[in-house]
């Protein structure tokens, strides 16, 4: 194992603590070597020499470009069977398998008890500084496990409660710096009663140990000392399971492959 990588014994002692229910952030959960050719293979560049990815189907919104692999869900909300790319299996996908709960139990990781025992679907969002996502749900058609891989540049991931009327609060309930090459993962009743988003700025404002949650797990606070933070282009991983698959994309993958 890379000497920068840093995984906990297990998950446990990566939670962060101040939050009403399980999230986890592990600040070196992959090294820059793994962070160069994973945003390789996102731009399809050949600088390190690597087999490059199949051509990227990047989308283009207003405030942000995406990618989704293996492919879009459908309109009811069910993916068409198909394997993840390799790239995206190693070293990702396969550390989270590797990485046990807790002690008692260490053949129990975070996807056991989702439908398919893994993450089988992966949204690849790009950020410039400036752009962001309105706070929002993930929704039903994943299993409540959200496990996001940030590479290229730190940020600060917002977290809303809602208020009896069904609205969100005005201000954020809790801040998450997510680093370069950190593992957030959230789950249970923060992914399903909290919503999520982040601020479209060019720099992160008001960091320290009482406003950000995850201040104790970060790792290089020192770097925020200051208090604020210049953001640059950062990329991100968000892996999940969706409970809905339609063997149909299975067929269809053997029909081209002829």
């Amino acid at each position: 194992m890379s000497p920068s990588i840093n995984l906990p014994v297990c998950l446990e002692d990566a939670r962060i603590k101040v939050l009403p229910t399980a999230a986890f952030y592990i600040s070196d959960f992959i090294s820059k070597e793994e962070e160069e050719v994973l945003l390789s293979k996102i731009n399809r560049t050949n600088a390190l020499k690597i087999q490059t990815a199949p051509k990227p189907k990047w989308k283009v919104l207003s405030h942000r470009r995406l990618q989704t692999w293996p492919s879009d869900l459908t309109k009811n909300n069910s993916l068409l069977d198909s394997p993840l790319p390799g790239w995206l299996r190693d070293p990702v996908a396969s550390r989270l398998l590797e990485c046990p709960m807790n002690m008692s139990n260490m053949k129990q990781h975070i996807f056991s008890d989702s439908p398919h025992g893994g993450p089988n679907h992966v949204l690849i969002n790009e950020y410039q500084p400036g752009e962001g996502i309105m706070p929002h749900k993930d929704g039903a058609a994943y299993h409540p496990v959200v496990c996001t891989v940030s590479l290229g540049s730190s940020l600060t991931l917002e977290i809303y409660e809602t208020k009896d009327d069904g609205t969100r609060e005005t201000t954020p309930k809790f801040r998450i710096l997510q680093e370069p090459r950190s593992l957030l993962i959230t789950t249970g009743e923060l992914y399903t009663d909290y919503l999520h988003g982040i601020a479209e700025v060019h720099e992160d404002v008001d960091l320290d140990h009482i406003t950000i949650a995850n201040w104790d797990l970060l790792r290089s606070p020192e770097i925020y000392k200051q208090g604020n933070f210049q953001r640059s282009t950062r990329t991100s991983l968000t892996y999940r399971d969706v409970i809905k698959v339609s063997k149909l994309g299975a067929k269809f993958s053997m029909f081209k492959a002829r």
